[in-house]
C-alpha cells in the first residue's frame, strides 16, 4: 500500500511541473510581447494569473479567500504573506487582483522556461549580497512609481519543517516606510499540507486564505521598522494559530 502512496506523490509532483510549464508553452508568443516594454507589465499580470489558476485547479485545489478589507486597485501596496510551499506564488496571484512585482530569490532564474519569465519581471534579490539587497529598493522605487505594488515572503525563505512562522526581515517594511504605501497582510493556512517541500506529502484540496486589515505607514519613520515588522508578524502568527483550532 506505500508503494502506492509514494507512486501518486512522485507522479503529483511531475505532474505540478506540467501544469506550470503547459500553459507557458501555449501563451508564450503573448507572453514574449507582454515582457518587451515595462509598461506593458499589467498585461503580463493578467496572462500570470491565468497560469496561476490553471496550476491550481489542475492540482486538485480550491481556494477560500476571507477579505477584511479589499485594496483599491489604483493604489500601490506592500503584499506579504507567510512562505511555506512552491504554491504561494500562485495563490499570491489568484488572490491579489492589483498587479504586483514578486520580489524574490534568484535561485529560481535557474528553473527552465520558468526562469526566463522570472528574472525579467520579478525584483531578484541574492540574500547574502548587500549590493544586490540595496538594488532591491532601487528597483522596487521605480515600480513602485509606475503605480505597480510589491509582494514580498518576509521571512526571507521557507523555514524549517518544524516552524510554524520564521522572523521576518526588514525589507519590506523599509520599502513601505520609505515609499508610504499600505501593508497587507495575508495569512496561507493549508499550502504545506497541499503542496510541501517534502516531496512524499501533500494532496488536493483546500487552501484557505486570509487578507487582513492594511496597516497604514503615513507619517512612519525608519524608526518604526522593527514594531511595525512585528506587529505584522504577529497578526499573521495570530491567524495561523487560530486556523490550527479549526
Amino acid at each position: 500500500m506505500k508503494i502506492f502512496k509514494y507512486l501518486f506523490w512522485i507522479l503529483y509532483r511531475v505532474w505540478f511541473y506540467i501544469l506550470v510549464t503547459l500553459p507557458i508553452l501555449v501563451l508564450l508568443p503573448l507572453l514574449v510581447v507582454s515582457i518587451i516594454k515595462e509598461s506593458w507589465y499589467p498585461f503580463f499580470f493578467r496572462l500570470a494569473r491565468i497560469w496561476a489558476r490553471f496550476i491550481l485547479m489542475g492540482m486538485g485545489f480550491y481556494w477560500l479567500i476571507d477579505r477584511e478589507q479589499v485594496p483599491d486597485l489604483d493604489k500601490s501596496y506592500m503584499f506579504i504573506a507567510n512562505h511555506t510551499s512552491m504554491t504561494d506564488i500562485m495563490l499570491m496571484l489568484v488572490t491579489v487582483k492589483n498587479p504586483f512585482v514578486f520580489v524574490g530569490k534568484q535561485e529560481l532564474a535557474k528553473i527552465p522556461l520558468f526562469g526566463f519569465f522570472y528574472k525579467r519581471t520579478c525584483i531578484l534579490v541574492d540574500r547574502d549580497s548587500l549590493k544586490s539587497r540595496h538594488a532591491v529598493f532601487l528597483r522596487a522605487q521605480k515600480r513602485l512609481q509606475s503605480g505597480l505594488s510589491i509582494c514580498i515572503f518576509p521571512e526571507g525563505g521557507v523555514p524549517d519543517e518544524n516552524i510554524v512562522l520564521d522572523q521576518f526581515k526588514d525589507g519590506a517594511f523599509k520599502l513601505a516606510i520609505n515609499h508610504q504605501i499600505p501593508i497587507v497582510p495575508i495569512t496561507f493556512a493549508d499550502n504545506k499540507a497541499r503542496y510541501p517541500f517534502t516531496i512524499f506529502s501533500g494532496g488536493p484540496g483546500k487552501m484557505r486564505v486570509h487578507m487582513h486589515q492594511f496597516l497604514n505607514t503615513d507619517g512612519l519613520t525608519l524608526s518604526d521598522c522593527k514594531p511595525l515588522r512585528e506587529q505584522a508578524r504577529n497578526i499573521i502568527f495570530n491567524q495561523l494559530m487560530l486556523y490550527k483550532k479549526k
